[in-house]
Parts: structure tokens; C-alpha cells; sequence
């Protein structure tokens, strides 16, 4: 009786084992197709940005001068040219701490990788890769994975790693190349800033200067009638 008592103990504790497992792995894969599903649309919403940039870049440089004779921009122009240069700079902010974010997963990868690469050169050596120095535990856990173990060696010889070190080298590469366009972004409408804020004081300038003129002009044209009056 007891036998068979811990036998169901057994079988009940297996069959919580395997229903625990496949919840997680349930979880797991909702949560990467969560994930999957936000970089969908961070890819689409910067896609949608960049071109409200190129749009913006092109009317507040030549396209209006050349489209009306003259240059005008309005207030809300210019407000919306300060909005993308704050944006851009929010951007670019984020884009750096993905780029950093990124970085402590490829020399994680590396690290392994040259580890799984020494012990294939170096028969019998015991080397150790320390999770607790790269702050994914805290450092009361020990969690050291060691070559000595198969399952270190099976995932040295398995495609997944060297899979996963190059997507993280892409991403990595792709996180950089957002924060260059977001520099190159910000020194554009930078100076696009620039140019519309000389532009608008020319051209205040300008229109001072031409009433002025006119003023002068007709003070001489009133004189002149009035001598000429003066004179008949």
C-alpha cells in the first residue's frame, strides 16, 4: 500500500512537472510574440517618421523658395520644425540606451563563444563563464556554467548559439545605425532651424526696409507736389 502510494505521489508530481513546463513554455512563447509584435510597430512608426522628415526637410529649405519666388514660412512652421528637433533628440536618447542594452548580450556571446573555442583547441580544460559578472544575477547566486558539464559542450556544438550571437551582432549593428541617422537627423533639422530663423529676420528686415523706403518716397513725392503747387 505504501508502494503504491508513493508511486501516485510520484506519478502526481510528474504530471505537475509537465503541466508547469508546458505553462511556461506557453508564457514564454506569448511573451516573444508580444515582443515580436512591438518591434513590428517601432519598425513601422519609424518607417511613418522618417518620412514626416524628409517631408519637413524638403519644405522648410529650397522647395517653397523655389515654389513661390520668395521665402514664407508661417509660425506654425517654424513650431513644427522645433517639435521634430525635440523629437529627434528624445530619438536619438533611446536609441543610445538600446544601443548600450544591446551591447552586454554580444560580449556575453562573445565571452562563450571563445570559451566553446579554447576548449575545443585545449583538450581536458576546465573554463568557467560567471553570469554574476555581467549582473543577470545577483551575487549571492553562484551560477557558473563550466565546459566540464555535456550539456555546455552540447550547446557548443549546436547552430543555436552561433544563431543567436550573429542576430544580436544585427541588432546590435542596427540599434548604432539608428543612432547615426538620429545625429544625422538632428544636424539636418538643426540647420534647417537655423536656416528658416535667418530667413524670417531677413526677411522682417526686408519689409522694414522697403517701408521705410516707401514712407521716404512718398514724403519726397509730397514735397515735390507742394513746391511744384507752390511755384504755379
Amino acid at each position: 500500500m505504501q508502494e503504491t502510494h508513493a508511486m501516485d505521489n510520484e506519478d502526481i508530481l510528474l504530471k505537475k512537472g509537465s503541466h508547469g513546463r508546458e505553462y511556461g513554455r506557453g508564457t514564454d512563447t506569448k511573451r516573444i510574440d508580444i515582443f515580436k509584435y512591438v518591434i513590428y510597430g517601432i519598425a513601422a512608426a519609424f518607417f511613418v517618421y522618417g518620412i514626416l522628415l524628409m517631408v519637413e526637410g524638403f519644405f522648410t529649405t529650397g522647395a517653397i523658395k523655389d515654389l513661390y519666388g520668395d521665402f514664407k514660412i508661417t509660425t506654425c512652421g517654424r513650431c513644427v520644425s522645433a517639435w521634430f528637433i525635440m523629437l529627434t533628440y528624445l530619438f536619438m536618447l533611446a536609441w543610445l540606451g538600446v544601443t548600450a542594452f544591446t551591447s552586454l548580450p554580444v560580449y556575453m556571446y562573445f565571452n562563450l563563444w571563445t570559451i566553446c573555442r579554447n576548449t575545443t583547441l585545449v583538450e581536458g580544460a576546465n573554463l568557467c563563464l560567471d553570469l554574476r559578472q555581467f549582473g543577470i544575477v545577483t551575487i549571492g547566486e553562484e551560477k557558473k556554467i563550466c565546459t566540464v558539464s555535456e550539456n555546455f559542450l552540447r550547446m557548443c556544438e549546436s547552430t543555436e548559439l552561433n544563431m543567436t550571437f550573429h542576430l544580436f551582432i544585427v541588432a546590435l549593428a542596427g540599434a548604432g545605425a539608428a543612432v547615426i541617422a538620429m545625429v544625422h537627423y538632428l544636424m539636418v533639422l538643426s540647420a534647417n532651424w537655423a536656416y528658416v530663423k535667418d530667413a524670417c529676420r531677413m526677411q522682417k528686415y526686408e519689409d522694414i526696409k522697403s517701408k521705410e523706403e516707401q514712407e521716404l518716397h512718398d514724403i519726397h513725392s509730397t514735397r515735390s507736389k507742394e513746391r511744384l503747387n507752390a511755384y504755379t
